[in-house]
């Protein structure tokens, strides 16, 4: 079994057990190879790009935009865009969207909330 393999099989196993962070650090992994990917790879590669969509979905609706869990959502989902699926403009607006939203409220945090 090749290190690919090995990352793949790892990925499987992330996904069953909702360690999406994991999935996507051993999707990178195989991304990274330089390999085509297969069929079942590129499956893989969208479905937890699905997941990221539908937990930073429902982050925006049920958690104020200085929530830690929705900050390193935003951060993660733009870093996957980055650097799996290749699409810096995306990841960019993602991270940048976040600071410029009317809603933010990121310029008033008062310093209890930043400790």
């Amino acid at each position: 079994m090749t290190n690919k393999d090995e990352q793949v099989e790892l990925a499987k196993l992330a996904e069953h057990a909702e360690r999406y962070n994991d999935m996507v650090t051993a999707m990178k992994k195989v991304v990274e190879s330089n390999s085509e990917l297969t069929n079942e790879e590129r499956k893989m590669a969208e479905e937890a790009q699905d997941a990221y969509k539908n937990a930073f979905d429902m982050a925006k609706n049920h958690m104020p935009v200085t929530h830690p869990i929705r900050l390193g959502l935003a951060l993660n989902c733009s870093v996957f865009y980055y650097e799996i699926r290749n699409e810096p403009d995306v990841a960019c607006r993602l991270a940048k969207q976040l600071w410029t939203s009317d809603e933010s409220g990121i310029d008033n945090i008062n310093e209890t909330e930043e400790q």
